[in-house]
């Protein structure tokens, strides 16, 4: 039979299995039989073999892409055997088809590949890293930008990704802070749910959407010392109450799938976690989809010290709950002789198998394997207008102000006549790190660096642009080319921070000032005393206290993507007013970390005048820069914070209101945050909690009442017996523009 006539043949074939189930299934009383899904599975696993199901449990990479150790460079012949079920990092229409042909066409039973990628902040074109992202605390921003990063890759081909990543994490040492949303558990669940919503829409079956993967479960961000894949050690309570927060919220969003993290979590690799797979994950949060492990993460538990061997692995995590080993081979060439010696059963692995045809079937491959391949769809979405105006807006709102102050009497921006500038940095034209790090398949073309986004705003200034050193290398000799160039300029910006590569996976840093010789060309820069304008393009926070003490604006860009240049210059001439904040402190300097706003308070607060109380002796507690924090060019004051009433019962709710006034002469807008907190605990509870946020445009002198409204479930904590509860007693709730500068008021719950 030609293929064509093999893949017209499947397609009846399927589409009479479709047929016969939903004659069973309508002749049935509707309250006794399965769904057609189920009917159509079970008929198509009856015919499965043993080393087809085992196939379908396993996932391999394409060359196209190296995200960790290349373990299998001959995924095409397992295809065709029937071997692998599942591909990730092939990616473009051309040649998913080609491999879906494999599998529909070449395979005994036909059954589609599900294609991977790892799309996490845009797939051709590149929109901000997530951190970034997320300091534009606007959920609307978020999940347009995980819609459109979905509708691009499936454009392509692709049908599940492994995003959003949903790991807290208070340490900026480790590289991975770039992909998440920060300190805070309210925060990362607002924005976790966000984006299960934008990448998989209405319905998973619509070809411009995708199947999201929820990452890395659990407790992935709290490594030990920020080293990636390092082991996370803490207590039940710390880890449900700031950890698994964004978990549950993007489960409750619909995700279809989750993945396992690297870590152990107490005691155990994530892998082989009977408590965190099914006890918690299936039981306690009801997820019901399929569950995948990270990169090798099965064999990785032999060195952990969990597993004896391969096959003792493979049997721990088909036994968590584990239904798909991602790139490790372990369930392929291990699980059947673990059948055959009694250590798991048969029953163990339809489970698993079930949930990777299901998943498939919502998808809606069996019905079309070909639902994604569309190259006139590819060739109009992908790199369009509408997904580059999309990275120029999502690259404005994620830019945060840290510090404008005044030069010659006047504060340094928006630059509205800047005259002759000197762009100075290595990252001013450099046209790969803006990507940042996870960039997928973005590529050299359309892309806007610094310098380009500088000549395109501003056609008449003189714009000379030096690089003075690179981003990581010690190398000294282009110093003196940047400061004549500085020498010879009205206005100095410069443009450091990481390259791409010094975050993200496998990217921890113990030092995370600025990389090389930076720090050393700034310094020279300074001795000219020309103004100066810092741009900092980082995929973490950094230690800048000499930046914050010298330098009299800085911008912290991150690496905003495709159209990085275009939206830096925007935000520098005021073309859009800069109103992000912060969703990450910044320390001072490494001995700080780990430091986040909702810490505890001790039994010997701060006290300037007593030496025995909680403190450094060669430095500040406080931070550089506070959560929550960023300047505006405008400013807004807050007044009239008002309680509804001044204590409520456990089945009450309390409206809060404070007035916020523009009260600049541009019109900007603000985030307006809320916090509690409990005064008094069984456990003791943190200094601050965020518990509300609303983001709001005012004009010069414009006024705005925002109300927020406090539930009793806004109050409750997991105490020393693991229940969540709400305790009586005093609570302070504080409102404001970040979570140091606030107004607050007194409240008080009652039984």
């Amino acid at each position: 039979m030609c293929k064509t006539g093999k893949t017209l043949a499947l397609q009846v074939r399927y589409l009479l299995l479709f047929v016969i189930t939903a004659i069973v299934f309508l002749s049935c009383n509707e309250n006794n039989v399965m769904s057609e899904r189920d009917r159509f599975i079970d008929s198509l696993m009856q015919e499965m073999t043993l080393e087809e199901k085992l196939g379908q449990l396993t996932a391999f990479s394409s060359g196209w892409d190296v995200t960790g150790p290349v373990l299998n460079e001959e995924y095409e012949k397992d295809v065709k055997a029937g071997r692998c079920g599942t591909l990730f990092n092939a990616h473009g229409v051309a040649y998913v088809t080609k491999l879906q042909k494999m599998a529909v066409e070449e395979t005994r039973l036909g059954i589609p590949l599900l294609f991977g990628y790892d799309v996490i902040h845009g797939y051709k074109t590149t929109f901000p890293i997530p951190l970034a992202e997320s300091c534009s605390w606007d959920l609307e921003l978020i999940e347009k930008s995980t819609s459109m990063s979905a509708k691009e890759a499936a454009a392509s081909g692709l049908n599940w990704t492994y995003n959003p990543m949903v790991d807290i994490s208070r340490d900026p040492r480790w590289g991975r802070v770039a992909e998440g949303a920060g300190e805070d558990q309210f925060l990362g669940s607002q924005i976790a749910a966000a984006k299960v919503r934008g990448i998989q829409g209405s319905s998973l079956d619509d070809p411009l959407t995708l199947a999201a993967c929820v990452k890395h479960f659990a407790a992935y961000g709290a490594a030990q010392a920020g080293r990636d894949y390092h082991t996370v050690d803490m207590s039940e309570i710390v880890f449900k109450e700031y950890y698994l927060p964004p978990y549950r919220a993007a489960i409750e969003a619909g995700a279809a799938s989750v993945m396992t993290s690297f870590n152990e979590l107490f005691g155990v690799p994530a892998s082989g976690s009977t408590y965190l797979m099914q006890d918690l994950l299936r039981d306690e949060l009801g997820f019901k989809g399929l569950l995948v492990t990270d990169y090798t993460s099965i064999n990785e538990m032999v060195n952990h010290g969990y597993a004896s061997d391969l096959q003792h692995a493979g049997e721990l995590a088909l036994k968590a709950g584990v239904d798909m080993d991602l790139q490790g081979s372990v369930y392929l060439d291990h699980l059947k002789k673990s059948l055959e010696e009694g250590a798991i059963t048969m029953d163990q692995i339809n489970r698993s198998v079930k949930r990777v045809l299901e998943i498939k079937y919502n998808l809606g491959l069996f019905e079309d394997p070909f639902l994604y391949l569309d190259e006139d769809r590819e060739k109009d979405l992908v790199m369009s207008e509408e997904m580059y105006e999309h990275s120029f807006e999502s690259g404005k709102r994620s830019i945060v102000l840290l510090k404008n102050e005044a030069y010659n009497g006047k504060e340094l921006l928006p630059l509205k006549e800047p005259g002759n500038i000197a762009l100075i940095g290595p990252l001013g034209n450099n046209d790969k790190d803006i990507l940042g790090t996870w960039k997928a398949s973005g590529t050299s073309s359309e892309r806007t660096t610094i310098l380009q986004g500088l000549k395109s705003r501003y056609p008449d200034a003189n714009i000379q642009f030096a690089e003075g050193c690179g981003a990581i290398e010690e190398d000294r000799s282009g110093f003196s080319e940047a400061i004549q160039t500085a020498r010879n300029a009205d206005l100095v910006i410069l443009a450091i921070g990481e390259s791409a590569p010094l975050s993200g996976e496998a990217s921890s840093r113990t030092d995370i000032g600025l990389p090389g010789v930076q720090e050393e060309l700034v310094k020279e820069i300074q001795k000219l005393n020309k103004p100066i304008v810092a741009l900092v393009l980082a995929g973490r926070p950094l230690t800048i206290s000499h930046l914050e003490e010298s330098v009299p604006a800085i911008l912290y860009t991150w690496h905003l993507g495709s159209r990085m240049g275009d939206a830096v210059a925007a935000v520098l001439a005021g073309d859009y007013n800069p109103s992000g904040k912060l969703t990450m402190t910044f320390p001072r300097n490494v001995g700080q970390i780990p430091i986040h706003y909702n810490m505890k308070n001790t039994g010997r607060p701060y006290n300037p005048k007593d030496s025995y109380t909680t403190r450094y002796l060669d430095a500040p507690n406080d931070p550089l820069y506070p959560f929550g924090f960023g300047l505006s060019y405008t400013s807004f004051n807050y007044s009239d914070l008002t309680l509804s009433t001044s204590s409520i019962s456990m089945d009450d709710s309390l409206e809060v209101s404070v007035e916020v006034t523009n009260s600049g002469e541009m019109a900007g807008e603000e985030v307006v945050q809320l916090y509690i907190r409990d005064l008094v605990g069984s456990i003791t509870r943190p200094v601050k909690e965020l518990k509300g946020f609303e983001k709001i445009m005012l004009e010069p002198g414009e006024t705005k009442t925002v109300r927020f409204t406090l539930s009793v479930d806004d109050l409750k904590f997991y105490n020393g017996k693991l229940d969540y509860v709400a305790e009586p007693g005093r609570f302070k709730v504080f409102i404001g523009g970040s979570s140091v500068d606030v107004l607050e008021k007194d409240f008080e719950l009652n039984m």
